[in-house]
């Protein structure tokens, strides 16, 4: 009998939405073995591990929830010995970017839908494997600027569904203005697979861009169905106008970048940094190399 295992959060603002359109139409399918996983109260990388012994070969995984729970999904599933497992995902969170570069897929167009190659990232801190994103990875401001969005007050107020993206753009240009005089990342070295160094001294950010959006308000690429390349991006967002420029190249273009097969930045002295993976932060202590890559195996994805 064929496996679904659905992905999903039960403490999630949404979680009423998955019951009726996820949940409830799994239970009438006929022919399969349906498995549920709650995302636990812990981390990514803790529900990852332990999603990661739940799959079996051939298994179908729909991740019902927002970017975070796609994102225990996907690690689960890249971490996991099963092989030919796919995935669907349905986005009820309040960016859905891993569910817009798959194509917004319905319930019944996962279920009958076919599985296509994609290439996700993969971050290694210290050269030690920390985490895969579908999507993008962040490192200094635009990082901590995701803390804003865990606040209940702001969490309450995007359920509501009503201009989530101009609400959330407001979010963080209020943020900005109290907050960009801070120093966001120390010194550092950006590498590539060509042994060309640059110093970066004062920048804000660092992104590795391999999905449509990010945040749902800027432009990425169809990198995720590349096996060799990302749009890498660093730079100075501290600075009023070099923020406002790319943003609005962001939002109208394509997020500004070059394209990359492998970035390693390089701290001479050991960092405390705050990455960040599809809305996931984490505080890192004691970072002296990150690493970004595409992933040596693909994921098999259900999308349009």
């Amino acid at each position: 009998m064929k496996r679904l295992v659905i992905v999903y959060n039960p403490r999630s603002s949404h979680y009423g939405r998955v019951q009726r359109d996820v949940l409830t139409p799994a239970r009438k399918l006929k022919g399969w073995m349906i498995g549920k996983f709650e995302v636990a109260d812990t981390d990514v990388d803790d529900n990852s591990h332990r999603l990661a012994k739940v799959f079996r070969d051939d298994d179908l995984v729909i991740a019902a929830g927002g970017d975070g729970t796609a994102t225990i999904a996907i690690n689960g599933i890249m971490l996991s010995g099963a092989k030919n497992v796919r995935i669907g995902v349905l986005g009820f969170g309040n960016f859905n970017d891993t569910a817009r570069s798959f194509g917004n897929l319905k319930f019944e167009e996962i279920i009958k839908g076919d599985a296509k190659e994609v290439w996700p990232l993969e971050c290694k801190i210290n050269r030690e494997h920390w985490r895969y994103g579908m999507c993008y990875f962040t490192i200094g401001m635009f990082a901590e600027a995701c803390a804003i969005f865990d606040h209940p007050k702001t969490r309450k107020a995007l359920q509501s569904g009503r201009k989530r993206t101009y609400f959330s753009l407001g979010l963080l240009i209020r943020w900005w203005l109290k907050q960009h005089r801070k120093k966001w990342l120390p010194r550092f070295v950006l590498g590539n697979s060509s042994d060309e160094y640059v110093e970066c001294q004062g920048a804000s950010d660092y992104m590795a861009v391999n999905g449509k959006t990010v945040a749902k308000l800027m432009r990425g690429g169809k990198f995720y169905l590349q096996k060799e390349s990302f749009l890498s991006f660093n730079g100075k967002m501290s600075k009023f106008f070099r923020l406002a420029g790319m943003m609005i190249c962001s939002v109208f273009r394509r997020i500004p970048g070059t394209e990359s097969d492998y970035d390693c930045l390089v701290f001479p002295k050991p960092a405390k940094i705050m990455m960040q993976a599809e809305g996931e932060y984490k505080k890192l202590e004691n970072v002296e190399l990150v690493e970004i890559s595409k992933s040596k195996k693909p994921l098999l994805a259900i999308m349009k």
